[in-house]
């Protein structure tokens, strides 16, 4: 859709009897600049879009010439967006995505310019922008290899892009929590560590989370509901903590204590799930035996990696079953909770093995090719 910003600049100012010199002084622009927009010679700079607006008192929406195809427009363009970064492979290393992404990463440029208030297309764009920065620049470590390479990091244009999209959106939405989760690790990894302590100290603590304070202000069936949607999270939170406070001690990686903790975390996992009906959640249960077999197999622990692979194994192609149809938790404590809260809705496939196979050594492949039953962690 071609943006005609510019003749409806001049449609209102007809309407209302303005000057190009009465907006440009309303606005703080010169009147050139006003004469450049409404003869399609360029734009406004989207600070002053909202002052527009408010000047001729329509909607930013209106402004742009949307009148009920807003929602459809914009549900489009996210639907193109998840459709061209469905099949790509992710990982966290330079050349890892073909071109499909920086094609995606200018679709939803113009998307921005073209909705600049729209939360879902600034987070997309910053997500986009966040994988394309590590397809062209990698990410380094220091020689400590316990922290982000942040004077390389902080050269990546496309993190640099990313970080101000999401100041954007939290400028929009100063509570969006994926915003705020995501622009907190983006400043960490190009060295903006005081941005990031300042905007983490701003948010409530897990006191006041609202996993922990829905089931307190709820009873009955919906108080269990709550309840049991509380303790899968904060496991779900848990597991994610202590990886990554490992992963910030890499020598202490494959250390007994390391797979003890991990370890610990898979058994508590499952005394909640003691039936073993874990639903979505095969697939956390699924990352979290294969993070097992990668420690091991790092130890040249083979055989014990392999019987955690084995596991790892059988959990994915369980996630996959479950999401044929509805599924109920029937452990007690979770009985009542959303049974998708632990996983997402899209089978695992072969991108997820690609990715995960690079991790283990060459003696640990050469085991799990030669059981057919693996065949599909290979397949092309």
């Amino acid at each position: 859709m071609q943006i005609k910003i510019g003749e409806k600049i001049k449609e209102l100012r007809a309407r209302d009897g303005r000057t190009q010199n009465d907006l440009a002084t309303a606005v703080g622009v010169s009147c050139q600049a006003v004469s450049r927009w409404e003869a399609n010679g360029g734009y406004p700079d989207m600070e002053i879009i909202p002052a527009i607006a408010n000047y001729f008192h329509v909607t930013i929406d209106e402004l742009y010439g949307y009148h009920g195809d807003r929602e459809e427009r914009i549900k489009e363009i996210l639907n193109k967006a998840r459709d061209m970064l469905s099949n790509e492979r992710y990982i966290r290393q330079k050349g890892s995505m073909s071109e499909k992404v920086g094609e995606c990463v200018q679709m939803l440029r113009s998307a921005a310019e073209e909705f600049p208030c729209e939360p879902q297309i600034l987070l997309q764009l910053a997500r986009a922008l966040y994988k394309w920065g590590w397809h062209k620049y990698g990410g380094k470590w220091n020689e400590t290899g316990k922290c982000e390479d942040s004077e390389y990091n902080s050269q990546n244009i496309y993190w640099q892009e990313a970080i101000q999209t999401y100041e954007k959106l939290l400028k929009i939405n100063p509570m969006h929590e994926t915003a705020i989760h995501n622009i907190i690790s983006l400043y960490r990894e190009m060295g903006e560590y005081e941005k990031a302590k300042t905007l983490a100290y701003k948010q409530s603590g897990i006191a006041v989370c609202r996993e922990l304070l829905l089931p307190q202000a709820t009873v009955g069936e919906e108080a269990e509901r709550f309840w049991g949607e509380c303790i899968l999270s904060l496991l779900s939170w848990l597991d994610v903590s202590i990886s990554l406070a490992i992963s910030y001690k890499p020598s202490g990686y494959t250390t007994e204590y390391g797979k003890q903790v991990k370890k610990a975390v898979v058994d508590l996992t499952e005394a909640i799930f003691h039936d073993e009906h874990y639903g979505h959640g095969h697939y956390s249960m699924a990352l979290r035996y294969l993070d097992l077999a990668e420690m091991e197999a790092k130890d040249s622990n083979i055989q014990v990696a392999l019987a955690y692979f084995d596991k790892g194994f059988e959990h994915h192609k369980s996630y996959n079953e479950s999401l044929k149809g509805e599924y109920h938790y029937s452990a007690p404590l979770i009985s009542k909770a959303d049974a998708t809260i632990l996983g997402p809705k899209t089978p695992i496939g072969n991108i997820f093995w690609k990715d995960r196979m690079q991790f283990f050594p060459e003696s640990m492949i050469t085991e799990l090719r030669k059981n057919p039953k693996y065949a599909e962690c290979f397949a092309e």
